[in-house]
């Protein structure tokens, strides 16, 4: 009877292994066939897929599951973090949250961003596609997270709201110089343009936008600081450099 017994509990320790076993096969087995991603801005799909799930033990979803779970992030440069959302053992959508860039400055070598606030977010050796670069700035000694150390603060508030409405007219620039006055200047290739004060400067980004085809082709300097939205009449001037 002992003995019936003993094999009785052999077996079904045999089976509960064997079913162990075949259990962590199968999982071990679920490769992940399907990414999306969304949030993302700066890097492409592809981009962002590569930089998380850079191996076939990455791309497992019992792996991936832990690491997500119980294994902090590896940083990726200019995003904030990111999300797993498993839409099935083999689906799953990665959510980018990106930080917030509006200009960056060159500083001994490097391209410093930094957010609305001015708060220098990233630190980088390549320039980043669709961030212009902010120059004519007086600053010290620059720091990773901390403010870009300006004399005037209030020129955050004024690069905010200029790349805002280039983002939104779509007019992609190479540089956005500020004066002593706090006055910008944009270049874009041969063209540069003068926007004075911060003043009416949605009607002088959307007429910026206007003029744009006019001047393909052309180096010069426009002047909108002149612009006013309430005269009929063209009151600006573009002058072709010589």
């Amino acid at each position: 009877m002992k003995n019936y017994k003993k094999s009785r509990r052999k077996i079904k320790f045999a089976i509960a292994a064997l079913v162990l076993i075949l259990l962590t096969v199968v999982l071990l087995s679920l490769q992940i066939r399907e990414i999306t991603v969304s949030g993302n801005k700066k890097y492409t799909a592809d981009q962002i897929e590569n930089l998380i799930f850079k191996d076939g033990w990455d791309r497992n979803a019992v792996t991936c599951f832990f690491k997500d779970r119980f294994v902090k992030h590896e940083p990726i440069p200019f995003v904030e973090d990111y999300k797993i959302v498993f839409l099935s053992p083999v689906k799953m959508e990665v959510i980018v949250y990106e930080k917030s860039v509006v200009g960056y400055v060159s500083y001994m070598g490097s391209y410093m961003y930094f957010d609305k606030d001015g708060i220098i977010v990233e630190s980088s050796s390549g320039k980043l596609s669709g961030v212009p670069w902010v120059t004519g700035l007086s600053y010290g000694h620059i720091a990773l997270h901390q403010p870009l150390p300006v004399k005037d603060p209030k020129i955050f508030n004024k690069i905010l709201t200029l790349t805002q409405l280039l983002s939104t007219h779509g007019i992609p620039v190479d540089e956005i110089l500020y004066d002593s006055k706090g006055e910008a200047t944009l270049v874009l290739g041969q063209i540069e343009v003068f926007l004075g004060s911060n003043d009416q400067m949605n009607g002088k980004i959307s007429e910026l936008k206007d003029q744009l085809p006019v001047l393909t082709g052309l180096s010069g300097t426009l002047y909108l600081d002149t612009y006013e939205e309430t005269e009929t009449v063209t009151s600006y001037r573009f002058v072709k450099n010589k």
